[in-house]
């Protein structure tokens, strides 16, 4: 204004927009780290008082407070809101008079500032908004999981601290999942199983309806009864080219973390799959075995899945057997998915082989290979009979 009586002080709005051109940059970096959290923040209130007219009927609440108090920082929010939008436009190439008066009056730090400090001293009344619109957003999803469901039912949480008892359960994932039951009480479970016959899916299966009954309170069964348990899988594990660390080691440094969390004291459930498997024979099953049974004390409940029959002999007493099968005729293999009692009595490897058509003397000489093998060694390694 002044600059209309005297041209001189343009020199001095010059200088001025110099510095203040500097400091605008400087902090636009700032800026869009909350370009979108804070108008998130006023999308939240207003779904909040809409979500409290509803459930209250307008009646005056701790948390119908807290928006009042809230809804001074509007204002100051306000700017981001419109800042948005105008980021938008300038993708499209429009908004260079807008920036240059943000600018020369120093619109973003002060609006930034201005809107940080007002959320600092409202903290808790944005917390607790957060949280009821969390819960109530938490609770649809559920109601929403539930009601696309053919059946699910609500987890009794116990006091035995080593059960688990599963009735006709299935993995929300599979359309139409054969359901299997489990009764798991002061025992582990040691399940062996044909190749591609479900054992995996099923520690799976058992490890997601744990999941998500210590979480949302759904699982996806007739009736799942367990007690509260830390949850720790190695079924996905591999290698780490950037780390320079093989399969193996790296299996070993999972187990060695479940060895760790196995005398906490606090109950955890163990779900392992083929452990051990980047090694030899002997050493895979010596080392499974003890690993095994050191996880299996006090009140920890492990799941393992192995092709290791030996390994039924070592742990028995200690875990209960189960397995899964194949129904074979003539060169078409049939998995039904059902959960057997008794450890595995057969094999399948060879005969997948031969289903999809490998050449009859590769699969003749695998075939008098594993029998020769198996006699050799009469169903044990002479090891194992030490």
């Amino acid at each position: 204004m002044l600059s209309f009586i005297s041209p001189q002080y343009l020199f001095l709005v010059f200088g001025i927009t110099l510095i203040n051109l500097v400091i605008h940059y400087w902090n636009k970096w700032n800026v869009l780290d909350y370009l979108t959290s804070i108008p998130m923040l006023l999308r939240l209130c207003r779904a909040a008082k809409n979500l409290l007219e509803i459930e209250h009927d307008g009646k005056l609440t701790p948390l119908s407070q807290a928006l009042r108090h809230v809804a001074g920082v509007k204002k100051q929010m306000l700017f981001f809101k419109i800042e948005a939008g105008v980021q938008d436009d300038l993708k499209a190439g429009v908004s260079g008079l807008f920036e240059l008066v943000k600018i020369v009056f120093l619109l973003d730090p002060l609006a930034l500032f201005g809107a940080l400090k007002q959320i600092e001293d409202k903290k808790d009344e944005i917390q607790m908004i957060f949280e009821y619109v969390g819960r109530i957003d938490t609770a649809i999803s559920i109601a929403s999981l539930r009601e696309g469901l053919s059946a699910y039912c609500i987890p009794e949480v116990v006091d035995s601290k080593k059960s688990l008892i599963a009735n006709r359960c299935v993995h929300p994932l599979i359309a139409d999942c054969v359901p299997n039951s489990i009764l798991l009480n002061d025992e582990s479970l040691l399940l062996t199983g044909s190749n591609m016959s479900g054992k995996t899916t099923f520690i799976r299966t058992i490890g997601i309806n744990v999941l998500t009954a210590l979480t949302i309170n759904t699982c996806f069964a007739e009736h799942f009864s367990l007690p509260r348990l830390r949850l720790w899988s190695a079924i996905r594990i591999s290698d780490d080219l950037m780390n320079d660390r093989s399969y193996y080691f790296e299996e070993v440094l999972s187990i060695k973390e479940m060895i760790a969390q196995s005398t906490s004291g606090y109950p955890n459930l163990f779900l392992l799959d083929e452990l051990y498997k980047g090694t030899n024979t002997i050493e895979r099953i010596s080392g499974g075995k003890a690993v095994f049974s050191h996880l299996n004390q006090g009140y920890n409940l492990v799941l393992v899945s192995t092709h290791d029959v030996e390994l039924t002999h070592l742990l028995k007493g200690e875990f209960k057997l189960n397995h899964f099968t194949e129904l074979v005729k003539k060169r078409d293999i049939q998995f039904d998915y059902q959960l057997k009692e008794g450890p595995l009595t057969t094999r399948n490897a060879i005969k997948i082989l031969e289903a999809n058509d490998y050449p009859e003397e590769v699969v003749a000489e695998a075939r008098y290979l594993a029998t020769s093998i198996s006699e050799e060694n009469s169903v044990q390694p002479s090891f194992l009979m030490k």
